[in-house]
């Protein structure tokens, strides 16, 4: 009997000393390999998908319905945007980042772990988007103010040096393509696909800036370890004139040097679908 207990014991010790060797050699190899990392940039940049985008405010399934006599229907919308560019305040702005000269990239050298500077993007910018001047971003009137933003992809520069532009348009007809790629959509992208607009629902469309572009002066950046203050450049779409009392599907792309906009499984990379519905 005792022979057995410390036979038992002997095994309990060997593979204790086992499994503790065994983590101690994983435990090694991960900390050398957390060695070669940087958490300042990704190690595989080139696998980074050209930028995606997002809008706000945030509208359920991204339909827009609303009627403008009726303020109950709207006004989420109105907090959604005020919450959403307390950040752009132009005070805080002032206050936290710099006035960088427009047309060209703030390049930062130095040190990977030196903090950045980033550049202001005030609320003003945005005009009558701002909610400065009209505080029903238009949705009082029937003329909504949506507004978009670029993903950040740190390091991300446009190419060519050409700023990255914004177009809306109705969502027309799609190409034989994408008619093909339905079977492999969600029911949700394949509704979005196939809609049939007419480009007459749409008449007029004001863009804040007005170069409808995001300025390369907001890039590259640098992530958000250093980065701290930075703030996404927006542009802002004016529906100031868009048939009412019906569905109206809409479109917006970037436009740029190597920006993909027609990746059929993605709907969110260089574009986004939307659909007006405003009632009166």
């Amino acid at each position: 009997m005792q022979k057995l207990r410390l036979r038992e014991g002997l095994i309990l010790v060997i593979y204790f000393f086992f499994y503790a060797s065994l983590a101690a050699v994983i435990t090694l190899c991960m900390y050398t390999l957390f060695l070669t990392i940087t958490p300042y940039m990704p190690t595989f940049t080139e696998r980074v998908k050209p930028p995606g985008v997002m809008i706000r405010p945030f509208a359920h399934s991204l339909n827009f319905n609303f009627n403008v006599s009726e303020p109950d229907t709207w006004q989420h919308y109105v907090i959604s945007l005020n919450g959403f560019l307390q950040g752009y305040n132009d005070s805080l702005q002032e206050e936290m980042n710099v006035d960088c000269p427009p047309g060209q990239y703030f390049i930062q050298d130095g040190d990977e772990d030196e903090d950045k500077k980033a550049c202001q993007f005030k609320r003003s910018f945005l005009k009558n988007c701002s909610g400065l001047e009209d505080p029903t971003f238009g949705y009082s009137t029937g003329q909504p103010c949506i507004l978009l933003k670029m993903n950040r992809i740190v390091g991300f520069r446009p190419e060519l040096g050409d700023p990255v532009k914004v177009s809306c348009k109705v969502q027309g007809k799609p190409t034989a393509e994408a008619e093909r790629a339905v079977c492999s959509l969600t029911r949700w992208d394949e509704g979005r696909l196939g809609y049939r607009g007419d480009e007459n629902d749409i008449r007029s469309i004001n863009y804040y800036p007005e170069s409808a572009s995001f300025d390369l002066r907001y890039y590259p950046y640098y992530g958000k370890l250093t980065h701290v203050n930075y703030t996404s450049p927006l542009v802002a779409m004016h529906f100031t004139d868009v048939v009412k009392n019906q569905a109206v599907p809409v479109q917006c792309q970037l436009k740029g040097k190597g920006i993909i906009n027609d990746v059929i499984n993605d709907r969110f990379v260089g574009r986004v679908i939307f659909t007006l519905n405003i009632e009166t």
